[in-house]
């Protein structure tokens, strides 16, 4: 089969493997040791990827969260996420090549470890989970972009109306309106030239949660005292059975808030060797899970503090703040900014997925494979690949689509994240890290790993749980295409 020139250029870890030489060393000044393009990515540029990717529209509900677990219960489950998720983490960028951690096979995708590590079924079943999962970040960062847009349009709306107007919208020109700039940036081939829209992002991601966090204490100083009570909502707000769901639901959102695992390879196929890239990661890891530790406890702990049972599902859109609104405002740009380039930091691995099926089984169709070579004045030339516009096209349509049909956030957020969160952030890196280390069956370590594993399946179960039935409870006061805010 004759090498495809769209392919290699549209994605970092493609189609084509070609074999020269495993030994770094030898790579040459333009290519790695693999015969594709040098990788120029660091510790920073990781680190600005999974920071984006993390501290995204997640860190918005946290207060709610923490509002149904309480003052002790909320934190200690956000550490505990986050202890799990940079343990779980090292374990899978270990897994990063295969044999050698130095000069062993490389694996460019989360499924290409899974093929290597672990084999026959588990691939499928582990693609199945990451894309479908990938598929479902889309939507929910749709639902949440439009609800922040609105956000800028109602607080200017009470301000002007001293807070007499309810201000009811649509929220549907806004997902469109999100849709169509993800069609534009879409077309960006492939990960590798992300960094700029990952850097600006993670600014996003710090000036909005800086505000939130800015806002509760002040609230906090206003009502001069700390709201909340050591055990959560309280039973006359809710039900009983609300309470027991809202607290597995709560356990989901904290899970959407730390996931990242599906696109850890990804990112680290982007970094330069030496150091190995085991190294890059574990340090870019530590420096991204405890940046956002520290962030979500302030948001999330001092938004209940400043709310307590009346914690909204969404700190800066709630409207449990309305003022000063023009900073209310800079704070909904700037997740609206945050959302649309974590949009493709996630979607960017199944659109390489997709592709490379696609040039694999289409070898020899010019409009799979073929580049068009288009000059932009200012840009340089840019490869115009046919299939690429039009099915990357398509899945932000078709993402926008379902958002209009299901555009509950906080529900959404939950059940993502129990999804995600058990088979993608601690099954298969625990199972390819034991195959690939040779762990002994029933030796402490092993069984340690299986105990991790199995409390972590039980607290997804939980969550999902909590979600499917919040979910439940949102459709049947929602009419699709017709909701306002």
């Amino acid at each position: 089969m004759g090498e495809n020139t769209s392919a290699k250029n549209q994605l970092p870890h493609q189609v084509f493997s070609v074999s020269i030489d495993t030994n770094p060393q030898s790579g040459s000044k333009w290519f790695d040791d693999d015969g594709r393009p040098k990788r120029t990515g660091n510790v920073w540029t990781a680190s600005a990827h999974i920071i984006t990717a993390v501290i995204g529209s997640g860190v918005l509900s946290l207060a709610w969260a923490i509002g149904q677990l309480g003052w002790i219960a909320g934190p200690a489950v956000m550490l505990l996420f986050s202890l799990v998720t940079y343990y779980t983490s090292i374990l899978l960028s270990a897994c990063y090549r295969s044999g050698d951690p130095v000069n062993g096979k490389r694996n460019y995708t989360y499924m290409d470890a899974v093929r290597a590590n672990l084999g026959g079924g588990k691939v499928k079943i582990c693609g199945f989970v990451q894309y479908v999962n990938l598929f479902g970040v889309a939507i929910g960062y749709t639902i949440a972009s439009s609800i922040s847009m609105m956000a800028i349009k109602r607080s200017n709306c009470f301000h002007q109306s001293g807070g007499q107007d309810p201000c009811h919208m649509n929220a549907y020109p806004y997902m469109i309106a999100f849709g169509i700039a993800e069609i534009l940036l879409s077309q960006i081939p492939g990960f590798d030239q992300l960094h700029w829209l990952s850097l600006v992002a993670a600014v996003m991601s710090f000036t909005y949660s800086s505000i939130g966090l800015g806002l509760g204490i002040g609230k906090v100083v206003e009502n001069k005292r700390v709201m909340g009570s050591l055990t959560g909502i309280s039973i006359g707000t809710v039900t009983q059975t609300q309470k027991i769901w809202r607290s597995f639901q709560a356990l989901g959102d904290i899970a959407f808030a730390y996931s990242y695992s599906m696109i850890l390879i990804e990112i680290q196929d982007t970094v330069k060797a030496p150091p190995t890239e085991a190294k890059t990661m574990k340090k870019a890891t530590l420096i991204s899970v405890a940046v956002t530790t520290l962030f979500y406890m302030f948001c999330g702990c001092f938004g209940y503090a400043a709310f307590g049972d009346l914690s909204p599902g969404n700190l800066l859109t709630g409207f449990g703040f309305y003022n000063p609104y023009w900073l209310l405002d800079i704070a909904n740009a700037a997740i609206v900014i945050h959302l649309v380039g974590a949009y493709q930091v996630y979607c960017q691995p199944l659109f390489a997925f997709v592709e490379k099926e696609a040039a694999r089984r289409f070898p020899d169709s010019d409009f799979v494979t073929k580049d068009i070579k288009i000059s932009i004045p200012g840009l340089g030339p840019y490869n115009l690949n046919l299939f690429r516009m039009i099915w990357r096209t398509l899945f932000v349509v078709t993402t926008t689509v379902i958002s209009m049909l299901l555009p509950f956030f906080n529900d959404i957020v939950g059940l993502l994240g129990a999804l995600g969160f058990w088979p993608l952030t601690v099954y298969f890196p625990v199972e390819m890290y034991i195959s690939q280390k040779k762990i002994p069956k029933w030796s402490t370590r092993w069984l340690c790993l299986q105990i991790l594993s199995v409390a972590c399946l039980i607290i997804t179960i939980a969550a999902a749980a909590g979600s499917i039935a919040g979910v439940l409870d949102d459709v049947k006061t929602i009419k699709p295409f017709q909701t306002s805010y």
